[in-house]
């Protein structure tokens, strides 16, 4: 039995322009009070895009962290505290969602109310539509990134404007657009090729696709703009990619893929957006007898086992041609950590170990050896 979980969001806004008319209108989404969540590189947008469209605005909050650490949570909670905040306007990329969506969940602990959120997302991951986050435990030995699922905390509004995403950083701004690949093909491990996520997921790479294997190589966005080698509606086909990727988040179970990137953020701090650029291909190729026929959705190969190789290959040749990272050595990573991330994915994600077959202790072995 197959089913579709919706969840509470009332709206998603699009288009070209479009991002100071709908900040104006939050009032009429029930947005009252907001604070915008931010990171110092995005204040500038903040301040050009945002505040001037905000007409009761109690603060600003900018103390963000990679990875979400739960003491900046608590942080941000507080603030939202002090300027009796009745909502939050989330600019940023899936750090910044995460963090509000746990301040939400965790106002909801302290006071019984959640807070509304509203999304202006920076990066192509796709976390403004889900109700998925991830908070890192700092107190523990060892950190630990942990995972939570609130439906209360999905943002109520989602704002999606190209102006939102041309200034984001190249390499963060197309790695972001592999996790948001990794959330399509991650998304089929528990449904079907009939369920409207394998539809909708697989309109979603190829749109992915097409634009990434034509974007410039080694120039950032803005400067891409100026000689017209993209335009701002290509940065709308990779944001409406993004959802199309992200679609029916509680509807699906995510993977292996996802999960070691997990481990490597949480606890080893390699940056988020990134780790689906090492993983996604090879998790793919080692997973394929779990994933059989489904795969074939994604590029309608004759089996299961060539959909699999013919998509991690377009992946793989995407990621190398855009010039970011295919292996963990790219990013510095100490190999010796590798028995240490084995253990942790065996110790709290033995279910998406278990999708590597037979004798997956050791695949598990071989995959972070690959990786490396």
């Amino acid at each position: 039995m197959e089913k579709i979980e919706f969840l509470p969001q009332d709206n998603v806004i699009w288009g070209r322009g479009i991002l100071a008319d709908a900040l104006g209108q939050l009032h009429q989404h029930g947005i009252k009070k907001p604070i915008v969540f931010t990171v110092e590189p995005l204040d500038l947008l903040r301040r050009s895009f945002v505040a001037p469209n905000l007409s009761d605005c109690v603060g600003t909050f900018v103390d963000f962290p990679p990875h979400v650490p739960d003491s900046a949570v608590m942080r941000a909670l507080e603030a939202c505290e002090a300027s009796d905040a009745k909502s939050i306007v989330a600019v940023g990329g899936g750090s910044v969602l995460d963090a509000a969506k746990a301040v939400s969940h965790f106002h909801q602990v302290r006071h019984g109310t959640y807070l509304p959120i509203v999304a202006l997302p920076t990066t192509l991951s796709g976390s403004e539509f889900s109700h998925y986050f991830g908070v890192t435990e700092t107190t523990r030995e060892i950190k630990f990134k942990r995972s939570y699922a609130v439906k209360q905390v999905v943002p109520k509004l989602v704002i999606v404007d190209p102006e939102l995403v041309r200034g984001t950083p190249r390499a963060l701004l197309l790695s972001s657009a592999i996790k948001g690949i990794d959330h399509a093909v991650e998304g089929m491990r528990l449904v079907g090729p009939d369920h409207p996520h394998a539809i909708l997921a697989a309109s979603g790479v190829r749109r992915f696709l097409g634009v990434l294997s034509r974007w410039p190589v080694n120039v950032e966005t803005e400067v891409a703009i100026q000689r017209r080698e993209v335009d701002l509606d290509a940065l709308l086909q990779l944001q409406l990619a993004a959802w199309q990727c992200y679609f029916f988040p509680a509807s699906v179970v995510y993977g292996l893929s996802h999960r070691i990137g997990h481990i490597l953020g949480g606890t080893y701090s390699v940056p988020h957006s990134v780790t689906s650029c090492i993983t996604l291909a090879p998790v793919i190729r080692a997973c394929s007898s779990f994933y059989g026929e489904k795969l074939r959705i994604f590029n309608e190969a004759e089996s299961g086992f060539n959909a699999a190789s013919r998509l991690s290959a377009e992946i793989e040749g995407v990621v190398s041609r855009l010039g970011l990272p295919t292996r963990l050595r790219d990013l510095k990573f100490d190999r010796d950590r590798l028995p240490a991330v084995a253990r942790l994915l065996v110790e709290n994600y033995p279910r998406e170990v278990a999708d590597l077959g037979e004798d997956a202790a050791q695949k598990l072995t071989d995959l972070l050896e690959g990786l490396w």
